[in-house]
């Protein structure tokens, strides 16, 4: 079986309208998510109640909470949809139970986990060793088409500045481009 044959057979499609969320901090969540169409945010309610992004999910990429998934804890994020979305719902299990039977469904899994904890550890470095400025041009780099399917406010929070310091470093790069 291959990875496409098993989403097939085991996944449910979900369509998401706009401002929905797929699951939540706190919620038992043992599924994974494959975005089909639509634009999804990922991010954290902090206990001061602040909310940080962690990431701006797209087509074609999976997004799920592995501590719930795999370890039966709480959520410890959110994800709401940004657009009107479909995903594929693939609980988690029987993924697991897929990938000991098929060395082509593991090698895709594998393929999946390892982009994931990529797309972390770039993370991590953007905010461990980069400029907020660094941060927005690596950002406009790798994602020019979020800039327009994306809020300015969203954007900020994602880069760790406030909306009014994000439209500084906007002003700011917009000068030195000329």
């Amino acid at each position: 079986m291959n990875f496409e044959d098993l989403v097939k057979k085991v996944g449910s499609p979900i369509v998401c309208p706009k401002q929905r969320h797929v699951f939540r901090q706190g919620d038992d969540d043992d599924n994974l998510y494959l975005l089909q169409q639509g634009l999804l945010k990922a991010y954290y309610i902090g206990n001061d109640g602040r909310e940080t992004i962690k990431s701006f999910i797209q087509p074609d990429n999976v997004i799920g909470n592995l501590g719930a998934a795999y370890a039966h804890e709480a959520c410890t994020f959110n994800v709401v949809a940004l657009q009107d979305s479909q995903l594929i719902r693939i609980p988690f299990k029987q993924l697991i139970d897929a990938v000991k039977d098929s060395h082509e469904v593991a090698q895709k899994v594998l393929a999946i986990l390892m982009s994931l904890s990529i797309k972390k550890e770039r993370r991590e470095y953007e905010f461990l060793s980069l400029s907020a400025e660094e941060r927005y041009r690596a950002f406009c780099d790798t994602s020019p088409q979020l800039l327009e399917s994306v809020t300015q406010s969203d954007i900020a929070l994602y880069l760790g500045v406030t909306p009014v310091g994000l439209s500084r470093i906007k002003k700011r790069v917009h000068q030195n481009n000329k």
